[in-house]
């Protein structure tokens, strides 16, 4: 199936204009990135902060203005390349991370949107914070102006069987309403990102708004 298709078929099952669809362009080229924007894509996913910066001219290039998503981990390091550029990071874990990203924003006079990246499952491979230590970062994440917290994010540990998972996405959907319920200031607690290709239905049934695809609307990675 091609691309158009793919997505068609994909936004038929979400079947609701509720839920977010970020397509997953991580070691996808260009021509098909445009492929997906022609389809109706509205926001792309990058994993690496280089690849989002090398691709981003090029699409800009054309006319197209999708909003950019870091999902993957972001370096301290890495945090002045990325901030000019991406609309929402999801990968923030740290308050170390969160006071760099802040810095940078309020350098360009820029208020950069973020999601706290939790590790429900606890996985030794996967970053993101504890679910005990989300809630008191998202108390100092609050306090920095030139930050906006928006929400949670997780990556589910890989299962053939969706249904093994939906435990992570009810916890992680709890956290997100705790941390809707405080009110905090500087914040605007809108996104629940949870749900991939293999479990993104799974993940809608329990709560998320934002799903990040990439296998499913691009094929297995080259």
């Amino acid at each position: 199936m091609s691309i158009a298709q793919n997505i068609a078929e994909i936004t038929a099952k979400i079947a609701t204009d509720k839920v977010k669809l970020v397509a997953v362009t991580k070691n996808n080229d260009v021509p098909s990135m445009l492929e997906a924007l022609a389809a109706g894509i509205t926001a792309v996913g990058e994993n690496r902060v280089q690849e989002m910066l090398a691709k981003h001219p090029m699409i800009q290039a054309t006319g197209k203005s999708p909003e950019w998503h870091l999902i993957g981990h972001l370096q301290t390091n890495k945090v002045r390349q990325a901030v000019p550029v991406a609309d929402l990071i999801h990968s923030v874990d740290s308050e170390h991370l969160a006071v760099e990203i802040d810095k940078v924003a309020a350098k360009l006079g820029k208020r950069q949107d973020i999601l706290i990246q939790v590790n429900i499952a606890d996985e030794e491979s996967k970053f993101g914070t504890d679910s005990g230590q989300a809630l008191p970062l998202a108390k100092i994440i609050s306090q920095l102006e030139h930050i906006r917290l928006c929400g949670l994010m997780t990556i589910a540990p890989y299962s053939e069987n969706p249904e093994t998972v939906r435990p992570v996405f009810k916890e992680l959907y709890q956290l997100y309403a705790e941390l809707k319920n405080l009110n905090l200031a500087n914040t605007d607690i809108q996104w629940l990102s949870m749900g991939m290709t293999n479990d993104y239905m799974v993940a809608i049934e329990e709560g998320a708004n934002l799903v990040r695809i990439g296998t499913g609307i691009f094929g297995s990675r080259q």
